[in-house]
C-alpha cells in the first residue's frame, strides 16, 4: 500500500431513532472498515473509530491507502484437450476465451499447464491492478448503507423531486476525507465534500468545514459544540450524573438502557438538578421511577437505602447561562405525569384484588387456552401440587391464595398504563387489602425471573413466591406446547425459552427437591381433557435449555454431558455432581478410568447374552438405589485378574455408595480411583467374550456391576478423550 492516511466518512442525517443509534453507529463503522480491508485498502489491524450522534453516523479508519497493491492472479481457462489442437496450436475456443479477457494469440506461449490427465487445464497468470480508494470506498460505503440494521426504513424524495430512496432518516450531507483530500464518492443522492453541521443552537458557526480527517472530532467539539463519539458522550453524561448526585448526597438510578437512549438524544450533554413535590412519594416508587424514565428520560435520585427522593436529574442538550427556565420547564412537565400515577394508585386501592377476580373470565389469555380466569385456576392447581411437595398443606394453602390473586392487578389502572408493573402493583395492593406478607411477596414475585440475570423470587417470607413462579411458568410451557406453539429458530413470541430458564434457575439455584418429570406431569394434569399431551417435548426443551445454561455457568461441555447424560430428575443436585466430576477429572487415574468406562459401556451394548436385568445404561439413571449386583458367580472367576477386580469392587462400591447416599458426590467419585489398577489388569489379561457361554455371561455381569458402580454420579465415559 502507498500514500497511507487516515480516512473519515460521515453521513449527516435528520434525528436518528435514539434506541437504535448505538447499534447503527457500530454497524456503519464495522461494515465500512471491513469493506476497505477486504479490498486491501486498509490493514487487517487498522484502528477503527466509530462516531454516532443524534444527527450523524461517522467512522475514522487509520492508515488507509490511496490505492491497493496489485495482485498476481492465476485464471483457469479450460481443459487442455479443449484448448489445444492435436498439433499443439490454440483452438478457436481458447482464442475466443483469451479475447474475452483482453488478450491475443501472443500469450498462448505464456500459458501454464496444471493437473494431470483429464484434469489438466491451462491457466493464465496476470497482474490485477489494485482498487483505487475512490473505487474501493464507493463499494464499501454502498455496502455499509445497505447493511445498516435499520429498525424501520423511511422512503423520501431527493432534491430533484422525482428520485426516492430508502434509509433510516433523510440524509443531507456526506463527508469523505483521505487526510485533507476529498474522496469523490456518493450515496443516497449525495456527493462527498468536507462540510457538516454542528449543534442546532450552540454551534459557533452554522456549518463546520472539516480540514482533515484527524481533526474531525476536535472541530466538531470546538466549532460545532458536538461530542461526536457515542462512548465519550455517554461517559460525560455518567460523570455529570455522578457529580450532580454526589453534591446532594444521593445516587442516580442505574439503567444502562436509559443511559444509551439519553446519549442518543443529546449532542452536548448538560445535567441539571430538578425537584418534584414530596407528597408524590406516597406513591410506590416503582411507579414514579418508571414514569420518569419511560416518559421523560429523567434519572431519579435514590438515597443510601435505595429509596426514591423528590430530586431527579435532567440531561439537557443546551447550556444556557441561566438554567432555571430549563429546570422549571422540566419540573412542570413531570408534575402531571406523577399526578396521573398518584390518581391511578388511589383509584386502584378502592377495590380489592379479590373483587377483580371474576372479571378475569372476560380477559382473553389465548384463543386456544381460554381466559385469564381459566389460566388462574390452572396455575392454582399446579401451585397446590408444588406447595404440597415443598411445605405440606400450609405452603399449598399460601401458594393457592397467591395464585388466585396473582393476575388480578392486570385489571388495575396502574398496570393498564404501565404493563411493566404487573406483579409489582399486585404486591402493593395485596398488602393494602390485608393479605399476609408471604402472599403479597408471592404475588409481587411470581413473574420473576423476568429476564436473563433477573433476581429470583424472594424466600425471606417463605416459599410461596417460588412455588407460584414455578407454577406460572410451567403452566405457560404446558399450555403452549400442548397447542403446538413451539419456538422456531430465533422466533419465540411467547418467551418460552425465558420461561424454561426461569424454571431451571429456580430448581438449581434454590436447591428445590423436586422431580422435573413430576412437575411437567402436574402442569399438564391441570389442563382439561383434550389438551395436547406434550410432556416429552417439554422435558426435551427443558433439557436443551439446561445444557446451555450449565455451560454458561462455566462448566465444560464434557462435564455437563457427563452429568446430564444420567437424566437426573432432581436438578438441585446438579451443582454438586458437576463439582464432583470436575474434582474427579483432576485425578491422575481419571483418564484411564473414563476410557475403561467407555469401553465397558460399548461391550455391554454389543453383547447379545447380557444376563436378565443387565440393561446397564437404564440402571444408571436410577440414582436412588445402590449399585446393583448382577449375580456374579465367584466360582466362575477363573482368571486372577477378574477375581481381583471382583474383590476390588466389593471394597470400593460400598464406599462409593455410602458417600453417594449422604450426597457427598465428590467422595463417591474419588473412591473409584482405587479401581484403576484392577480394571487395567482385567482388560490386559481377561478375554470377555470367552467361548464358554457361562464364563462370558459371568464376565459381562462383572462388567455391568462395575459400570453401574462407576456411573451413579455421572456418565464417566463422557470424560474420555
Amino acid at each position: 500500500m502507498t500514500d497511507k492516511k487516515n480516512l473519515l466518512v460521515e453521513l449527516f442525517v435528520e434525528e436518528l431513532p435514539p434506541k437504535a443509534l448505538k447499534k447503527l453507529g457500530e454497524a456503519f463503522a464495522a461494515v465500512l472498515a471491513d469493506g476497505l480491508r477486504a479490498q486491501q485498502l486498509a490493514a487487517a489491524d487498522a484502528a477503527v473509530t466509530a462516531y454516532a450522534s443524534p444527527r450523524r453516523l461517522a467512522v475514522q479508519v487509520a492508515g488507509v491507502a490511496a490505492k491497493a497493491p496489485d495482485q498476481a492472479v492465476s485464471t483457469k481457462l479450460m481443459p487442455v484437450a479443449v484448448a489445444l489442437a492435436a498439433d499443439g496450436s490454440a483452438s478457436p475456443a481458447l482464442l475466443k476465451k483469451l479475447a474475452a479477457l483482453g488478450h491475443g494469440a501472443e500469450v498462448v506461449a505464456q500459458l501454464k499447464r496444471q493437473g494431470e490427465g483429464k484434469n489438466e487445464a491451462l491457466y493464465l497468470d496476470s497482474i490485477q491492478p489494485g482498487a483505487t480508494l475512490a473505487e474501493g470506498l464507493q463499494k464499501a460505503l454502498a455496502e455499509a448503507v445497505a447493511k445498516l440494521p435499520i429498525p424501520k426504513v423511511m422512503k423520501y424524495q431527493l432534491a430533484d423531486g422525482w428520485t426516492s430512496v430508502d434509509f433510516v432518516r433523510p440524509a443531507h450531507g456526506l463527508i469523505a476525507l483521505h487526510g485533507s483530500q476529498v474522496v469523490p464518492v456518493g450515496v443516497l443522492g449525495l456527493q462527498a465534500g468536507r462540510t457538516t453541521h454542528g449543534h442546532r443552537f450552540e454551534a459557533a458557526t452554522p456549518t463546520v468545514e472539516i480540514h482533515d480527517a484527524d481533526r474531525y472530532a476536535a472541530q466538531l467539539r470546538d466549532e460545532g459544540a458536538v461530542i461526536a463519539s457515542f462512548a465519550e458522550r455517554r461517559a460525560e453524561i455518567v460523570r455529570q450524573l455522578n457529580e450532580a448526585a454526589a453534591k446532594e448526597g444521593l445516587k442516580p438510578i442505574d439503567d444502562d438502557a436509559l443511559l444509551d437512549e439519553v446519549t442518543a438524544l443529546v449532542e452536548r450533554p448538560n445535567v441539571l438538578l430538578a425537584r418534584f413535590e414530596p407528597e408524590f412519594l406516597a406513591v410506590p416508587q416503582e411507579c414514579l421511577i418508571l414514569t420518569m424514565k419511560a416518559n421523560q428520560k429523567y434519572f431519579p435520585l435514590l438515597d443510601a437505602q435505595g429509596r426514591l427522593t423528590e430530586r431527579f436529574l435532567v440531561v439537557s442538550n443546551i447550556r444556557p447561562a441561566d438554567a432555571s427556565r430549563v429546570v422549571g420547564g422540566n419540573e412542570r412537565v413531570v408534575r402531571p405525569r406523577l399526578a396521573d400515577a398518584k390518581f391511578f394508585f388511589d383509584q386502584d386501592r378502592k377495590k380489592t384484588l379479590e373483587s377483580r377476580i371474576p372479571a378475569l373470565a372476560k380477559v382473553v389469555y389465548h384463543g386456544k387456552l381460554g381466559s385469564q380466569g381459566e389460566r388462574v385456576e390452572r396455575v392454582r392447581a399446579i401451585a397446590r401440587h408444588i406447595g404440597e411437595q415443598l411445605g405440606g398443606a400450609a405452603l399449598a394453602a399460601q401458594a393457592d391464595r397467591a395464585a388466585l390473586l396473582a393476575k388480578a392487578d392486570l385489571l388495575t389502572d396502574m398496570v393498564g398504563e404501565f404493563p411493566e408493573l404487573q406483579g409489582v402493583m399486585g404486591g402493593y395492593y395485596a398488602r393494602h387489602d390485608g393479605e399476609t406478607e408471604a402472599v403479597a411477596l408471592a404475588v409481587e414475585d411470581h413473574y420473576r425471573p423476568r429476564f436473563a440475570g433477573d433476581a429470583l423470587p424472594r424466600t425471606d417470607a417463605g416459599l410461596a413466591g417460588i412455588t407460584v413462579a414455578l407454577a406460572d411458568k410451567l403452566e405457560t410451557l404446558a399450555g403452549l406446547f400442548g397447542i403446538g406453539q413451539l419456538p422456531t429458530g430465533d422466533k419465540d413470541p411467547f418467551a418460552l425459552r425465558r420461561h424454561a430458564l426461569g424454571v431451571i434457575r429456580m430448581l438449581v439455584e434454590k436447591a428445590l427437591p423436586l422431580s422435573v418429570p413430576a412437575l411437567v406431569s402436574a402442569a399438564f394434569a391441570a389442563f382439561p381433557a383434550g389438551h395436547g399431551q406434550a410432556q416429552a417435548e417439554v422435558l426435551r426443551f427443558l433439557d436443551e435449555r439446561l445444557v446451555g445454561w450449565l455451560r454458561e455457568q462455566g462448566y465444560s461441555a464434557h462435564e455437563v454431558d457427563a452429568v446430564v447424560a444420567l437424566r437426573t430428575e432432581r436438578w438441585a443436585e446438579l451443582p454438586q455432581r458437576l463439582a464432583a466430576v470436575r474434582a474427579f477429572a483432576a485425578l491422575p487415574e481419571a483418564p484411564a478410568l473414563a476410557a475403561a468406562n467407555k469401553r465397558v459401556g460399548n461391550i455391554l451394548k454389543k453383547a447379545d447374552d447380557v444376563p436378565t436385568g443387565l440393561s446397564a445404561l437404564a440402571q444408571l439413571h436410577d440414582a436412588g438405589k445402590a449399585s446393583p449386583e448382577f449375580q456374579v458367580a465367584q466360582a466362575l472367576l477363573v482368571e486372577p485378574a477378574e477375581a481381583a477386580l471382583f474383590d476390588a469392587l466389593g471394597r470400593v462400591a460400598p464406599q462409593a455408595d455410602e458417600a453417594f447416599a449422604r450426597a457427598d458426590y465428590t467422595a463417591s467419585l474419588q473412591a473409584l480411583a482405587a479401581l484403576k489398577a484392577p480394571v487395567d489388569a482385567f482388560f490386559d489379561a481377561v478375554m470377555v467374550n470367552a467361548e464358554d457361554p457361562a464364563l462370558r455371561r459371568n464376565r459381562l455381569a462383572l462388567l455391568a456391576t462395575l459400570h453401574a458402580a462407576m456411573n451413579r454420579v455421572a456418565d464417566l465415559s463422557r470424560l474420555a478423550a
